[in-house]
């Protein structure tokens, strides 16, 4: 039986969606979590929510928060992450670091979604992913209270043998006609104007979050690495063993449902740059606003060391540790009751 159904169909309308015997599993499960990086001597920070600077991801919506600033009106932005403000910290101090938070991404509202939910990300300086994903198995088996063991799975095998078509070769033709197969009709990602990498990776986004993610992770916690180049967002790219140009970064999924976000962290200003500038033209191209670049963070980026780093959902990492069917169990008040 879910932690909610026990609660009363008669609540008062102030009510909260959790229960108090789940606030406590959450207290304890946020405890747990602390305890196990001071263990390990990673530092707590705390950076700023509002920042001067936006995420330029095209898919990442920022909430806008109009403040007066030296008695002039300014748009600052709630973070969508800490990534930003923690590579600033990471490139001044250069030790591990990790941070439990509120983030903010207007427009997601779901079973699995809230604009505002609670992120864990952590930096480890002279780590390779493979180095973080030990970690990280390491603290799921902290959390989950036995060991945990878990699969390796490269995004070009998952797509083939889930949509049967090779990812990275595949033409934007054929894409588009497995998608149609597959039912998923409604959908025109060929605009003339946009580049083809991007066009394509819209193609396969789609299918992956239908055809392939709800397959993931159901008999052990997976990790999906060697991502296309076009998701590297602010991770290192390489060559996989077939040469093609992939993305150094995982994610993890269990019960189909995303969990954590890994990369191995691009240190390099300029590049960066172009990257920032180039979600900026595609979010022209999407009719959406352009979002101002973090000039503290370009600057940073040259000073940052090797390392990798990670996000994971608090509150989807709560609900499939205690069997929650939706974020509403975990959490106080979702934004519609906020």
């Amino acid at each position: 039986m879910s932690q909610s159904s026990s609660t009363s169909s008669h609540q008062p309308n102030y009510a909260p969606t959790m229960t108090l015997a789940m606030a406590q599993q959450r207290a304890k499960f946020i405890g747990d979590i602390r305890q196990f990086f001071a263990s390990r001597q990673v530092l707590e920070v705390q950076t700023p929510l509002l920042s001067q600077a936006g995420n330029t991801d095209t898919f990442l919506q920022s909430v806008a928060a109009h403040v007066t600033y030296q008695d002039r009106p300014r748009t600052y932005y709630l973070h969508t992450s800490p990534e930003f403000a923690m590579k600033r910290l990471l490139a001044s101090w250069q030790v591990p670091i990790y941070q439990i938070c509120p983030v903010f991404r207007d427009n997601e509202i779901g079973v699995r979604h809230n604009i505002e939910f609670t992120m864990l990300e952590w930096y480890q300086p002279n780590y390779s992913l493979d180095d973080m994903a030990g970690e990280l198995n390491e603290l799921l088996t902290a959390l989950y209270g036995h060991p945990m063991v878990m699969s390796h799975y490269r995004y070009v095998d998952a797509f083939m043998d889930f949509v049967g078509i090779h990812p990275l070769t595949a033409s934007l033709s054929a894409l588009q006609a497995v998608a149609e197969d597959r039912g998923l009709i409604g959908f025109d990602f060929n605009d003339a104007d946009d580049s083809e990498a991007n066009r394509r990776q819209s193609w396969l986004d789609l299918l992956f979050s239908h055809a392939v993610e709800p397959n993931l992770g159901h008999d052990l916690p997976t990790l999906i690495i060697e991502y296309p180049p076009a998701t590297a967002a602010l991770a290192k790219t390489a060559l996989d063993k077939e040469g093609n140009k992939i993305a150094k970064r995982f994610e993890l999924y269990i019960n189909g449902i995303e969990i954590a976000n890994a990369y191995d962290e691009l240190a390099d200003g300029p590049a960066l740059r172009a990257r920032f500038e180039q979600d900026n033209q595609l979010r022209h191209r999407h009719g959406l606003p352009k979002m101002p670049i973090d000039e503290h963070l370009v600057a940073a980026s040259d000073d940052l060391i090797p390392c990798s780093g990670i996000a994971v959902g608090v509150d989807r990492l709560l609900m499939v540790i205690k069997g929650a069917k939706t974020l509403e169990e975990v959490i106080a008040f979702p934004s519609g009751q906020a």
